[in-house]
């Protein structure tokens, strides 16, 4: 009996986690989920990194939370630092030496930033840079032109979940950020009512073009392909066309890099054929592209056998010299059952791809 029971101990101790360092878990027993991955690269180089929880145990409808953790050694361990209510679907970022964090107040809430000056320990806001709610985004990337930071949002009218309309925000770079009067609004841009297919569009990504133009490219819905829109004349327009992109169901983060000159993101692209691609996550792999419109398979950086209860999604990353270093929403086995669906993550892991430019 008490061999037995020390065996049980033994395998507990070494039941299989997930890959990485794991920043957070969340037990699915709680029916709260980790979602919204962020991370950013502090001035002094520690890593910042945010997610929130979802699902029926939440209060992502009415107040949702995101929790914030902080690396002072590169990743290898990680402390958690607030817990911010009225905060999700929101994405991390420095300018100008203060940390920012930028959503919605809620799901499809109000649009919401927050700034700290100590590194994420405290916060100043809640600043509401909307009056209204039907909001909708992620951790999507803000790119600065012309004196400008730039980011994509969506609006999604009162009814089923689908007919996101696209819209960029952006505000003068040198403003002061937490004034909502700075910020400015494109007109919302709906998926085209003449499309052949059911499909839609969310959880965009501004990004400047090789010409400079300014982009918002986006995932659509249950196809592995993404839209570009293109902004002129203060408006974003769409010529109809899809470009095929490995894992353009799921969403992914573009970052233009100088140094290759290349575009990278990290994906989940799904086995062709599959009905149901955008719930196919269990393959995380980093792609490239010289022109945004062609993209090469650099590697494949984690994967797993099954796609039913296992998943590396929702990447979000930066650039830290040679390598690549990632915050992922994961869904992995743990010592409560694993998760109940690949969807419903329960953990939050950090990833450095080494030397991620070299083939």
């Amino acid at each position: 009996m008490i061999l037995a029971k020390f065996c049980l101990l033994l395998l507990l101790a070494v039941a299989p986690g997930p890959p990485g360092v794991v920043i957070d878990h969340q037990s699915a027993t709680t029916r709260q989920y980790i979602g919204s991955p962020s991370i950013a690269i502090l001035p002094n180089g520690d890593y910042v990194a945010s997610h929130d929880l979802f699902g029926p145990g939440s209060s992502e409808k009415v107040s949702s939370i995101t929790r914030v953790f902080r690396s002072t050694n590169r990743g290898q361990t990680w402390q958690r630092t607030a817990e911010l209510h009225d905060q999700s679907w929101s994405n991390l970022f420095v300018h100008r030496g203060a940390l920012y964090i930028l959503g919605t107040s809620f799901e499809y809430g109000r649009i919401v930033l927050r700034r700290s000056t100590d590194s994420g320990r405290t916060w100043q806001g809640p600043f509401f840079l909307s009056e209204g709610t039907g909001f909708h985004t992620s951790a999507v990337p803000i790119i600065e032109v012309k004196g400008r930071l730039w980011r994509a949002f969506e609006f999604h009218p009162t009814g089923p979940w689908g007919s996101f309309e696209a819209f960029l925000l952006s505000v003068p770079s040198g403003a002061d950020l937490t004034d909502p009067k700075n910020w400015t609004m494109t007109e919302r841009l709906a998926f085209p009512a003449s499309a052949t297919d059911p499909h839609t569009w969310l959880e965009g990504n501004a990004v400047l073009t090789p010409d400079g133009q300014i982009v918002d490219i986006l995932r659509v819905h249950n196809t592995e392909n993404v839209a570009t829109l293109r902004l002129k004349d203060g408006a974003l327009h769409f010529d109809g066309t899809l470009a095929a992109f490995p894992g353009g169901a799921k969403k992914f983060v573009i970052r233009f890099d100088p140094k290759t000159k290349r575009y990278w993101t990290l994906s989940n692209p799904a086995p062709a054929g599959v009905k149901d691609p955008a719930s196919i996550r269990n393959t995380l792999a980093l792609l490239s592209s010289k022109d945004l419109r062609e993209w090469k398979l650099e590697r494949v950086v984690l994967q797993h056998p099954d796609s039913a209860k296992h998943a590396f999604q929702y990447p979000d990353w930066q650039f830290d010299g040679k390598d690549m270093v990632a915050a992922v929403r994961t869904a992995a086995d743990d010592e409560d059952g694993g998760a109940p669906r690949g969807h419903d993550a329960n953990f939050l892991t950090f990833h450095r791809i080494l030397n991620f430019r070299k083939p």
